[in-house]
């Protein structure tokens, strides 16, 4: 197991951007978030985990081009590392190992 542990919104971040390919950004990650798990996703909220991921290298972030209908701001962009992918497929599998075997106890 890594250094850092993957928390649970973090992990639906990244998922997020893997989902959103070349289109996550920090808007259209919260939007995407707040459709996919019926909750209202705080923007603060996705741009402090976006800061933190890209901190621990599991993400990087890109500037796109300056729009008028953005007032000249740029809109920044979301990839998924080789580190970041790795401790999403290393989560999926720690949570898969911890589920196996107590589905019938939820039932």
């Amino acid at each position: 197991m890594g250094k850092y542990l993957l928390g649970e919104f973090e992990h639906l971040v990244l998922l997020t951007i893997i989902r959103l390919g070349d289109s996550a950004y920090g808007v259209s990650i919260t939007n995407d978030l707040t459709a996919q798990t019926g909750k209202e996703v705080a923007q603060a909220a996705t741009y402090l985990t976006l800061r933190r991921l890209e901190e621990k290298g599991w993400i990087t972030g890109s500037a796109g081009e300056a729009t008028a209908k953005r007032g000249g701001r740029v809109k920044r962009y979301y990839r998924i590392t080789h580190a970041g992918l790795a401790r999403v497929k290393e989560s999926r599998d720690t949570l898969l190992s911890m589920w196996s075997g107590i589905g019938e106890q939820l039932s």
